[in-house]
């Protein structure tokens, strides 16, 4: 049997097409209107006790949340290398140099741990990935951070609706930020956000991304800015997804349940998630016991319509980033080469998990 499956899809059952055909009535297509902070506003009430402003994409949202910290030539930024490539490209725009650290075996993220034996008098942050979703254990990161006057960054691309200690990942970091992607939990199509609960690191960046334009004097600006402003279009689908993501978060951790129910006893692993926290799920990806059993795998639901992709390649493995990197990471490199990425949008049906896990469990039982 043949299906058509991806890896994901957007959930547009809300409001997104009559607030944006508002924003064309109203012909407040660009920056402005009044969707932009609505949206804004929407995302300070669900994470509580910060500030945000929206910008263009996740990628700009860790630009200009390392900006606002100023962090430039000379620093260093301590970044796993288990990680998408926005992560640490956003360190070198700013100067900085990336410093990679590798994974813990059971969450996939990195850990105190593994991120202090690389702190340096020249480390000035370390930027946290909450990888597909789960929750670093934050803690005792924050406490070797403030031992060393070092900042802490949270990358929360993959983590909108994930807790660590009853608080959204981002509250307690210095800075934090979000990617609305189309494949994100969810979307703006492209967009993100940087938050903190420091509103003049905020109003610092808002101020950064809108070109640096005076708030007094037309066509001022006191600084080196950017254009990395979200539209009031792509605001306005950023509001009618919140109104809905309640019920994104619940569907994604039914799917995860799901996944975990069909594919047990079978040799496969998930991420371990800390009894403290909670995942917003966002990718459900799956550890295999080898490269061949990841290669029938990843043949078999591919033969079959099922879309699936692999873990995240390690970024220090590749050619901008391979010369910077110290040594290997074990730990990292096993889940990169052996973990795969399943569907996981929230429309997907159990029937589906079904189909996918039952060509799982064909493939492992082939070898």
């Amino acid at each position: 049997m043949t299906k058509s499956i991806p890896i994901y899809q957007p959930f547009l059952k809300g409001n997104e097409r009559k607030y944006v055909l508002d924003c064309m009535d109203s012909n407040w297509i660009s920056s402005k209107g009044k969707y932009v902070r609505e949206f804004e506003e929407s995302i300070e009430d669900f994470v509580g006790n910060i500030s945000a402003t929206s910008c263009s994409n996740g990628t700009v949202a860790l630009h200009l949340a390392l900006l606002a910290l100023e962090i430039g030539p000379g620093d260093e930024v301590i970044v796993p290398s288990f990680t998408y490539i926005a992560s640490v490209n956003a360190i070198k725009y700013v100067g900085a140099t990336p410093v990679f650290v590798d994974s813990e075996s059971d969450s996939w993220n990195a850990s105190s741990n593994t991120i202090k034996n690389k702190i340096t008098p020249s480390t000035k942050a370390i930027m946290c990935v909450h990888i597909y979703g789960n929750p670093c254990d934050l803690d005792p990161i924050f406490k070797l951070a403030k031992k060393n006057n070092i900042k802490v960054i949270e990358d929360c691309a993959e983590a909108l609706g994930s807790k660590y200690k009853n608080e959204h990942v981002g509250v307690k970091s210095d800075i934090s930020t979000f990617s609305f992607f189309g494949n994100k939990t969810i979307t703006t199509g492209e967009g993100g956000m940087v938050f903190s609960k420091n509103s003049d690191l905020i109003e610092k960046v808002a101020h950064l991304k809108n070109q640096s334009v005076s708030q007094e004097i037309a066509y001022w600006h006191d600084l080196v800015g950017y254009n990395y402003r979200l539209t009031n279009i792509a605001s306005a689908i950023g509001l009618a997804q919140m109104e809905k993501v309640e019920e994104i978060l619940e569907s994604k951790r039914n799917i995860a349940s799901l996944y975990n129910f069909y594919l047990e006893n079978l040799g496969l692993s998930f991420q371990e998630i800390l009894s403290e926290s909670v995942s917003s799920y966002w990718l459900n990806v799956v550890k295999t016991p080898s490269k061949s059993a990841l290669n029938r795998i990843k043949g078999n639901l591919t033969q079959a319509g099922v879309e699936v992709r692999p873990a995240f390649p390690l970024v220090s493995k590749m050619p901008p980033y391979r010369e910077m990197a110290s040594h290997e990471f074990p730990l990292a490199n096993e889940i990169s080469e052996t973990a795969l990425c399943l569907p996981s949008y929230p429309g997907l049906r159990e029937s589906d998990i079904q189909f996918i896990s039952e060509l799982i469990t064909i493939s492992i039982n082939e070898e």
